[in-house]
């Protein structure tokens, strides 16, 4: 059976945990209270509470001292727990609250800005080809590219084919390369006041 000394020092360690274990409680790394390990106080609390006459003076001392701790403690604990309940905040932590919110609400509006210019301005593709009949993997992307461009604009495709646009691509590669003694020809899908425009342009 433990001694009033030994008992009197588990206290004081239960006291000194249950305080870690709260503020781990408020700072949002427990789920729950420590309501088991302060249940344990309570009752040693308790016992020693009705058995005063039975301890000497340094240990009626001792346990004054550390009932009047968990006391302090206990009152900071309530209040802390209330106003978790009721969802209360100190000033500045509302101003810090205000401060994220306004942070949020900028990047929202520069999120949506850029959106907007997004859908006013299209991006523009470019795509460079030497060999169109061996770049098919290049082909194909640029009539996806130019397909979509179509499409966001409105633009009737039914009379688009991915076999005749191939063939357009490798006949214009060519006369241009003889044309211009040029080695690549850059293909760029634009939109131009909603119209959708595919330039060859010369690369050396």
């Amino acid at each position: 059976m433990a001694t009033i000394d030994e008992e009197l020092g588990a206290l004081e360690r239960d006291i000194r945990q249950l305080k870690i274990e709260y503020d781990q409680f408020f700072g949002g790394g427990r789920k729950r209270p420590p309501n088991e390990i302060e249940w344990r106080i309570d009752l040693v609390v308790k016992k020693y509470g009705e058995r005063s006459g039975d301890m000497k003076y340094g240990q009626r001392f001792r346990y004054n001292n550390l009932t009047q701790t968990y006391a302090k403690y206990k009152d900071i604990f309530r209040k802390r727990l209330k106003q978790k309940e009721e969802g209360a905040v100190q000033r500045h932590f509302g101003a810090a609250a205000k401060a994220i919110e306004a942070e949020r609400a900028q990047r929202l509006a520069e999120a949506n800005a850029r959106y907007a210019t997004a859908v006013t301005e299209p991006s523009v593709f470019r795509i460079s080809c030497s060999e169109p009949e061996r770049e098919t993997e290049k082909v194909e992307k640029l009539y996806q590219a130019f397909v979509e461009a179509k499409r966001n604009a409105g633009e009737n495709i039914e009379k688009l084919t991915h076999a005749g646009f191939t063939e357009f691509v490798r006949k214009k590669t060519k006369d241009l390369q003889t044309q211009k003694g040029c080695h690549e020809v850059e293909y760029v899908v634009e939109t131009v006041d909603n119209q959708v425009k595919l330039k060859a342009l010369v690369k050396a």
